[in-house]
């Protein structure tokens, strides 16, 4: 389970000063929620789609992506069309479908998509460790940073746990069914991944105590402001005013 699969690369965004990503992204990503209408959030979707592209990122990888987060948002086209209120833009039986519920549909999918392709150009760039940095840079509790630096670099290894317990199961002839005794199994692998991850996570911190670790990272390189840093933060800047005045 690669968590940074799109860290690597040489692209403009690559080689971004993190402090900036968070700096102009959040903005950007706000002003995009936040608009009504369609027109914004297609506006946001064309830039983000762009970036993507400039960031050289391989398409699959960002539809397999955007296909796990439209899903729910399917679920949403089959009830909200039909239970917003409006004037009726087409019918099912005695369903009617409104034009505004469509509209609105529509403007949920448009940001959605926006905001997550716009996600993996900016920050998904990065390294997690870079990020982390540039939170305590910014000013962020440290307590927070180091707690979201823990949970992204530790969630792999937990997935790592319960797929070793996954095939332990299959290499005992394990089928799931609808029954008590598969109902016992999966409560009995949750309860062990729960034991395996608290074992694991005391002795990752007695490792980290024995190598002197006094609730800080040391760091040997430091962020430095670019030229083209300040290119994008203005660059972001005007496309944000430009999505918040449309």
């Amino acid at each position: 389970m690669h968590l940074e699969e799109f860290a690597g690369g040489n692209s403009f965004f690559h080689r971004l000063d993190p402090r900036v990503k968070f700096i102009t992204f959040v903005p950007y990503v706000t002003a995009i929620a936040v608009m009504q209408g369609i027109k914004a959030p297609f506006v946001g979707l064309i830039i983000s789609a762009v970036m993507i592209l400039a960031a050289g990122i391989d398409i699959k990888k960002v539809l397999n992506r955007l296909i796990v987060i439209n899903l729910p948002i399917l679920i949403l086209w089959i009830f909200l069309p039909f239970s917003y209120p409006g004037e009726g833009f087409f019918s099912i039986g005695p369903f009617t479908a409104t034009s505004e519920g469509v509209l609105h549909a529509l403007s949920i999918t448009l940001k959605a998509n926006s905001i997550v392709m716009a996600t993996i150009a900016i920050l998904g760039t990065s390294e997690i460790f870079s990020l982390a940095h540039a939170l305590v840079h910014l000013r962020a509790p440290v307590k927070l940073v180091y707690l979201f630096f823990f949970f992204y670099r530790y969630i792999s290894v937990i997935h790592n746990e319960y797929t070793c317990l996954k095939k332990t199961l299959t290499a005992r002839s394990f089928r799931p069914a609808t029954n008590m005794h598969t109902y016992r199994t999966y409560a009995n692998l949750i309860g062990m991944l729960i034991v395996r991850s608290y074992e694991r996570s005391q002795r990752i911190y007695k490792a980290m105590l024995c190598r002197g670790f006094k609730g800080t990272f040391p760091v040997m390189s430091h962020f430095s402001l670019k030229k083209s840093d300040i290119a994008f933060s203005a660059t972001m800047a005007l496309i944000t005013v430009i999505i918040v005045i449309i």
